[in-house]
């Protein structure tokens, strides 16, 4: 498939930071195949001053709470729900994440419905992804109620602008993530941008 410029390897943190450092990501062909490591040319990135804000998203992150880093095991379990079309997530990614977010790589922004009359709320929206220095790459989101990933896509936005991030690398563009305001750039530009990323102060999100 292209983009992939290797197969095998493993999923410890220092595989896949080293990895994310060269321009790389890990990701399975199919949910249960191969693992594979990818370099899409051309690479999806959003602008951090690019990001699109309607009146109606902005009006939707009203009905939403949001917060950092609180949630980041029940984020990625919803990411690799089964049940969603061309997932790849399995329990090792889920593992192998899980230990990068316990090691302060990896990050989510979780999405949570105002508190019911019995004070309970509920996960509805998130994003997650690795943090090195001023880059951030985003995995992968999710959503139980409209609008709720497009708030938490916005409320990590804030915080990569808040937090000086250079780079925020969205793998591919789809026509959803181009909506936002997401662009293509050539691979030779992105690695150039990635290694300006990568010198800036360490990403603090919360």
């Amino acid at each position: 498939m292209e983009g992939i410029v290797g197969i095998g390897a493993d999923l410890e943190p220092g595989t896949i930071l080293a990895a994310y450092r060269s321009g790389l990501f890990p990701m399975r062909v199919t949910l249960g195949g191969p693992l594979a490591w990818w370099s899409p040319d051309p690479r999806g990135i959003l602008p951090l001053d690019g990001l699109y804000v309607s009146r109606s998203l902005r009006k939707a992150s009203r009905r939403f709470s949001v917060t950092v880093d609180a949630a980041f095991r029940a984020v990625m379990e919803a990411c690799a729900d089964p049940g969603r079309p061309h997932g790849w997530i399995d329990d090792s990614f889920v593992a192998a994440y899980c230990e990068l977010h316990r090691l302060g790589w990896a990050h989510s922004v979780e999405v949570w419905s105002e508190p019911g009359e019995a004070g309970d709320r509920e996960l509805v929206g998130g994003v997650y992804g690795i943090a090195i220095g001023g880059f951030f790459a985003g995995e992968s989101m999710f959503h139980r109620a409209p609008d709720a990933s497009k708030v938490a896509l916005l409320a990590l936005v804030e915080r990569l602008r808040a937090g000086g991030a250079a780079l925020f690398d969205v793998q591919w563009t789809t026509d959803h993530l181009v909506s936002l305001g997401a662009v293509d750039i050539d691979r030779e530009r992105y690695l150039e941008l990635l290694a300006d990323a990568l010198n800036r102060p360490q990403l603090q999100l919360s």
